[in-house]
């Protein structure tokens, strides 16, 4: 899937956007591109988009603003570009639903690699192995995920949107329900990036999930914090 994704960068600097655009599509992806949020919605409406890379920092209405109302109605993955050291810019994006970020001045390698592991959760989110009693679809409080088709559904039939991220994190956790996962093995397992033992990504991504499927997400029942360890999946 990488080599013929359309990948749509938006950015206020034409200079960015020519830069990614042409290292982009010199490795076998399809660029749009975008100055802001309304080109972003219209490109949007008129192609078919595997990925966005959105930068934070635009005029007007910017990356979060955008994401929040992107996030309303569709769940195409997003890279976030942010300012150097600007950490809650990061928060603040993950709980909104981005499925990764990255710093600028962006590293061009370091970049193709980010987009090639979120199309790669995408298209193959359950490429790790599973045991029999994940195959299918799993259960996860009041809901159900069913791994062959990538979605959560409620017991009512609705289905709840996730990212990719989130999907991957609930194969995780079925694959391993009744046992503890530290936040290194999550990462390894799920994030198919290399950790940062000051990146918060993980415990946002799992707050986030709760607000999804915990009847009380300040009191979790279904995904449990084990203190000074991580996260165990097990739910009565």
């Amino acid at each position: 899937m990488t080599s013929s994704a359309t990948i749509l960068v938006c950015d206020d600097e034409p200079d960015v956007r020519e830069m990614l655009q042409e290292y982009l599509t010199k490795r076998g992806f399809q660029v749009e591109t975008a100055g802001n949020s309304e080109d972003l919605r219209a490109s949007l409406d008129a192609n078919a988009i595997d990925l966005i890379l959105l930068d934070i920092n635009m005029p007007g209405e910017d990356g979060l603003t955008t994401l929040r109302i992107l996030r309303a109605t569709n769940q195409v993955p997003v890279v976030m570009l942010t300012a150097a050291g600007e950490v809650i810019d990061k928060i603040v994006g993950l709980e909104m639903g981005a499925d990764d970020y990255l710093a600028k001045p962006i590293d061009l390698r370091e970049l193709e690699a980010r987009i090639k592991a979120v199309l790669r959760r995408r298209a193959n989110p359950t490429e790790a192995p599973v045991s029999p009693e994940a195959k299918g679809t799993a259960p996860f409080g009041d809901f159900t995920l069913d791994i062959s088709a990538a979605k959560l559904f409620c017991n009512t039939g609705d289905e709840v949107p996730l990212t990719a991220m989130e999907f991957s994190l609930l194969c995780l956790f079925a694959r391993n329900r009744g046992r503890v996962l530290n936040r290194d093995q999550i990462l390894e397992q799920a994030h198919d990036r290399s950790w940062d033992p000051y990146d918060r990504s993980i415990d946002i991504r799992i707050s986030r999930l709760r607000r999804k499927i915990e009847p009380n997400p300040q009191k979790p029942q279904i995904i449990k914090t084990v203190r000074g360890i991580g996260y165990i999946y097990d739910p009565k």
